[in-house]
């Protein structure tokens, strides 16, 4: 990831893929399980299905509970904004009309296999971040820029778990 210069009210994005020499159908069923995300992310501890939901559909909601040596320790509230078997599965963190953030995982058939991506979006809503932005805004260009990193370096280690998972039981 290159420096770009961005800042929080730019609403920026980071995306990593991967190609997975395994059936798109797989895929999607690891990647639609949020229980599975605790097991891989270095943040992300704990998901539960709110409202007496069983499983993701567009409206449903979750709550999850995050660590961040930096940041601490919180709890937030998603909602799945997109849910388009086997292709697409997103949700938005707080509000799904004003995010903190959006996730979302895309599943593209390619050759034997499929290509797997992770996206987020910071924003547009206030998030943790924004406490050390009001703290430092002369430093908001880098506060982002590190984030945004660690972003992409946390989904390149999940894309890399799944890859690892779905084919060796190929």
């Amino acid at each position: 990831m290159e420096w770009t210069g961005q800042v929080y009210a730019d609403t920026p994005t980071v995306a990593v893929d991967s190609y997975i020499e395994t059936p798109p159908e797989q895929v999607w069923r690891c990647i639609s399980d949020i229980h599975l995300m605790p097991t891989l992310s270095a943040e992300l501890r704990e998901v539960e299905w709110l409202d007496g939901a069983a499983g993701p559909a567009i409206g449903m909601r979750f709550a999850g509970r995050n660590v961040h040596e930096s940041l601490g320790s919180w709890e937030t509230v998603s909602t799945v904004v997109e849910y388009d078997p086997p292709r697409r599965f997103a949700w938005a963190v707080g509000d799904p009309e004003f995010p903190s953030s959006i996730w979302r995982f895309t599943v593209r058939p390619e050759g034997s296999g499929t290509v797997l991506e992770q996206w987020t979006q910071m924003g547009p809503a206030p998030s943790g971040l924004s406490f050390a932005i009001s703290a430092m805004p002369d430093k908001e260009q880098k506060i982002v820029f590190v984030r945004l990193r660690e972003f992409e370096t946390g989904m390149t280690a999940n894309l890399a778990a799944i890859k690892d998972l779905l084919e060796e039981v190929r």
